[in-house]
C-alpha cells in the first residue's frame, strides 16, 4: 500500500530534486559522519604506527596498545561504509511504497546510529586513556593522535543527531498510524456528528423504548367485572 508522507517521507514515485535532497538535515548530518570517519581513519593510519628500532616490531603510538589503534580504525571503517549506505537509503526512502519497509528502515537507522554513537564514546574514552599513559610518543605523531581523539568525540554528537532524526521519523509514523483509529472510534459512538454536512446520523443518540406498539382506535381501560 502506498502512503503519502509515511514516516516523514514524501509520496512514493515523486520527482527527485537533487538540491532539496542535499539540503535535508539527515543527509547533511550523515555526510558529517562520513567525513569524521575519514579523518579518524586517516589520523591513525598515517601516524598511528611506528617501528621499534630495538626489536624491529611495529607498535601503536597509543601506549604501544595495538588494540587501541585497531579499535579506532575498525569503528571508523564501518562508520564510513554505513554513512554511504544510509545516504543511499535516504534517496531510496522516497521510493519506498510500503509503510512496513519504511518503518524497518527507520528502526534500523535509529538503532545503528545510537549504537555507533555509543561505540565512538567508548573509543574516545579508550584512546584518551591510552594517550594519557603514553610517555614519549614518536616525533611528529602527537597532532594526528590527538586529532583522532578529538574527532571521535565529535562523532558521538554526529551519530546522536542521526539517531534523533530517525526517532523523529518513527514518532511521525507512529502518530500517523494511530490517528485513523481515533476517528473510527469516534464515528461509531452514539450521537456522533455526521461525517459531512447533510449526511445522515450514523447512530441516533436516542431511540424508542423497546416493546412499544402504536395504539389505534378507542381502547377500554375499565377493569373487568367478575
Amino acid at each position: 500500500m502506498e502512503t503519502a508522507g509515511a514516516y516523514g517521507g514524501g509520496k512514493a514515485g515523486g520527482a527527485f530534486d537533487p538540491q532539496a535532497f542535499i539540503q535535508r538535515p539527515p543527509v547533511i548530518v550523515r555526510a558529517v559522519c562520513w567525513l569524521f570517519s575519514v579523518i579518524v581513519m586517516g589520523c591513525i593510519s598515517a601516524k598511528g604506527w611506528y617501528v621499534n628500532k630495538t626489536d624491529g616490531k611495529e607498535y601503536c603510538v597509543y601506549n604501544n596498545d595495538t588494540n587501541a589503534c585497531n579499535y579506532g580504525v575498525g569503528i571508523s571503517v564501518i562508520a564510513f561504509v554505513a554513512s554511504i549506505a544510509f545516504i543511499v537509503g535516504e534517496y531510496l526512502f522516497e521510493q519506498m511504497s510500503s509503510v512496513k519497509t519504511r518503518k524497518h528502515y527507520v528502526l534500523a537507522d535509529m538503532g545503528f546510529s545510537a549504537f555507533w554513537a555509543f561505540l565512538y564514546f567508548v573509543g574516545f574514552c579508550y584512546l584518551s586513556n591510552a594517550w594519557g599513559k603514553t610517555e614519549i610518543p614518536p616525533v611528529g605523531t602527537a597532532n594526528n593522535m590527538q586529532g583522532a581523539i578529538a574527532f571521535c568525540f565529535f562523532s558521538i554528537f554526529a551519530w546522536v543527531a542521526c539517531a534523533f532524526f530517525a526517532f523523529q521519523r518513527f514518532r511521525m509514523g507512529a502518530d500517523a498510524a494511530f490517528a485513523p483509529a481515533y476517528e473510527v472510534e469516534g464515528a461509531g459512538s452514539p450521537g456522533a456528528f455526521p461525517a459531512y454536512p447533510g449526511a445522515p446520523d450514523p447512530q441516533p443518540a436516542y431511540s424508542d423504548p423497546p416493546f412499544s406498539q402504536p395504539h389505534s382506535g378507542n381502547v377500554d381501560y375499565t377493569a373487568p367485572t367478575y
